[in-house]
């Protein structure tokens, strides 16, 4: 636990030290053990953060456990959105709905002149989402101080809650809560045997 929320890894059970040197099936049998094994208590939504690709372990996810929805989360460069969009089209494909894309270290922003520029390019997020007809959910600046918060237990909602990281984050989260509950709505209009109840 930490700052309310719970968290598990497989980081958490290994020496930090120690390589992965685990094939396909041993990553899918971690990853099967670490959701229904650990004791979670009273959980809204559950975040599982992912490799980029379309390896064993998102296919594992897709075909095997109830995902409400996926983020892709991206650069702004081309070889990133390669990737990206990989993921997005194999998502797509096991009819996992999209809910959106988050572009990363999106600008830079020089702390001393507030000189902004855009280090990895301009757009590709934007572009992607508009080629896939899905939302850019937001756009988050190359910042030091998101590396340094992080590295110290503290994300940026915590030490600088005021921040504009901080409300890029908290705009993101906005924007996931609203698309999740109007899935659920639509769904218990399909379905209106099936109760889900609100969180």
């Amino acid at each position: 636990m930490a700052h309310g929320l719970q968290s598990m890894s497989i980081g958490y059970l290994i020496d930090e030290e120690s390589p992965m040197i685990w094939r396909g099936p041993m990553v899918t049998q971690a990853l099967e053990q670490l959701l229904r094994d650990t004791n979670w208590h009273d959980v809204d939504y559950l975040i599982i953060d992912l490799p980029p690709g379309t390896g064993d372990t998102q296919l594992t996810l897709a075909q095997k456990i109830p995902v409400t929805g996926a983020v892709i989360v991206t650069t702004p460069q081309d070889i990133a959105l390669l990737d990206a969009r990989k993921g997005l089209r194999m998502f797509q494909k096991v009819n996992v709905p999209v809910f959106g894309i988050v572009e990363n270290m999106s600008t830079y922003i020089c702390p001393n002149c507030h000189h902004e520029e855009h280090i990895f390019g301009s757009g590709g997020g934007q572009r992607m989402a508009e080629q896939y007809g899905v939302d850019l959910l937001g756009q988050l600046p190359l910042e030091a101080s998101i590396r340094d918060w992080a590295d110290n237990g503290r994300p940026s909602v915590v030490a600088e809650p005021n921040g504009r990281p901080a409300q890029i984050y908290r705009d993101i989260a906005l924007r996931l809560a609203a698309k999740i509950s109007l899935l659920a709505k639509d769904y218990t209009s399909r379905f209106p045997s099936i109760k889900i109840q609100n969180t």
